[in-house]
């Protein structure tokens, strides 16, 4: 949703293998100056995808939060489900999918991205996330993440081991190259931290109070394998929707990406993607103590990423606030 790395291929990447040709031998494909925002945004996911969305996967995912109040968590069984649109600058470059499964006090989340619309003309690939945990109480116990991922002839992948609050092992490929400005990742930065789906679930109270300023206060720990780096969320607005799949209200959170360590600090993009104004919006699916991710913008070079629901489903089954 988003590390150092997210915003070098958001923003814009040339750091990695292979990116370089690919985006001069774009910039020699005539376009008409009407198809050059959709050539861009193509760009942006392209260069997602040649990084086999080793920082996309991730970081979207700690931007889509789902939170959950007591009943959800001791419900026999519950399942959320959602279809995303992915644009840049307002063209199709993606799709999206998300689903949790609450079974007593365990959980399992998976995110998964692949390329539509004008950005299946960038590439091919695709790219998906796992987790899985226990609820215990108001805390989220994290168990075992991997994130796995194919484009450009490239694999990726992500095993995360974790237990009482810190990453106990894990393993990441492939690993960044050494580079003296990069800020070394170390044990204690480890520490107290979770996976990207796990830290995006988030305990809140049911009711109206679900639905305000509480649902946004809370900052998340999150470690991807290779970065790690907190999302800061504060309160932004409550406000009422329509279309695009929802009709009802949204509680509006503004989103900083914080920088911990595994980036590279004087990195152009990384400073503007710690400078971002990045908003992610929650919807409740039928009870206000379950709200799911509606919306994210994130600004980039080539245009507002946005990554918005085309349909949400709770426990399998449409609801009143499910698409229409």
């Amino acid at each position: 949703m988003l590390p150092g790395n997210l915003g070098q291929h958001v923003i814009g990447c040339r750091h990695l293998r292979g990116s370089r040709r690919a985006g001069a031998y774009q910039k020699r494909i005539p376009a008409p100056a009407g198809r050059t925002a959709g050539l861009r945004g193509g760009r942006v996911l392209s260069r997602m995808m040649k990084a086999g969305w080793r920082t996309a996967i991730p970081a979207v995912a700690a931007m889509l939060p789902v939170l959950f109040g007591g009943s959800a968590a001791v419900a026999s069984s519950t399942k959320i489900g959602g279809l995303y649109d992915i644009t840049v600058a307002g063209l199709t470059v993606g799709r999206g999918t998300m689903s949790l499964v609450l079974q007593g006090n365990a959980y399992s989340a998976k995110v998964g991205i692949e390329p539509a619309g004008i950005g299946s003309v960038f590439s091919t690939g695709q790219g998906g996330a796992e987790a899985s945990g226990w609820l215990v109480g108001s805390k989220v116990v994290p168990s075992k993440y991997t994130m796995t991922s194919k484009a450009a002839s490239r694999d990726f992948y992500v095993s995360l081991l974790q237990g009482s609050g810190s990453i106990r092992n894990f393993e990441a490929t492939p690993p960044f190259k050494p580079v003296p400005d990069r800020v070394e990742v170390t044990r204690k930065h480890r520490q107290n931290a979770m996976d990207p789906l796990s830290a995006a679930l988030m305990p809140v109270s049911s009711g109206k109070e679900g639905l305000g300023p509480a649902a946004c206060k809370r900052k998340l720990p999150v470690f991807d394998g290779w970065t790690r780096f907190d999302i800061q969320l504060s309160y932004k607005e409550t406000r009422e929707v329509s279309g695009r799949g929802y009709d009802g209200p949204v509680v509006v959170c503004s989103a900083k990406w914080i920088p911990v360590a595994g980036h590279r600090p004087g990195r152009e993009q990384v400073q503007q993607m710690a400078s971002a104004d990045i908003e992610t919006w929650l919807a409740p699916m039928g009870r206000d103590d379950v709200l799911i991710p509606y919306r994210i913008s994130i600004p980039t070079k080539s245009g507002q990423l946005v990554v918005e629901a085309s349909k949400l489903r709770l426990n399998g089954e449409g609801t009143d606030h499910a698409a229409r």
